[in-house]
C-alpha cells in the first residue's frame, strides 16, 4: 500500500479518472497517457501494484486496453 502519493502519482491518477490512459496487459505494466508512453514507468508500475489502478479488462499480453481507477485509487484521489 502506498503511504503519501507525491505530485506525478497524483496526476497520473488525475489522467486515468479523466479516460486519457491505456495500460498493457502485463505483470509488469506500461502506461500511455493520450497515446503517449509515460516516461515514468516506476510510477506506472507503482501505482498498478499498489492497488490504485489497472486495466478495465483482461486481453493479450501486451495488448494496450483502457486504465481505470480501483475503488482504492478513487478514494486516494478523493473521486
Amino acid at each position: 500500500m502506498l503511504v503519501e502519493l507525491n505530485n506525478r502519482e497524483r496526476a497520473t491518477l488525475r489522467a486515468v479518472a479523466e479516460g486519457r490512459v491505456e495500460i498493457t496487459c502485463s505483470s509488469e505494466p506500461d502506461l500511455y497517457v493520450d497515446g503517449l508512453p509515460l516516461c515514468d514507468q516506476a510510477t506506472a508500475r507503482r501505482l498498478v501494484h499498489g492497488g490504485l489502478l489497472g486495466p478495465a479488462r483482461t486481453d493479450d499480453l501486451g495488448s494496450r486496453v483502457p486504465a481505470v481507477l480501483t475503488g482504492e485509487g478513487a478514494v486516494r484521489l478523493g473521486t
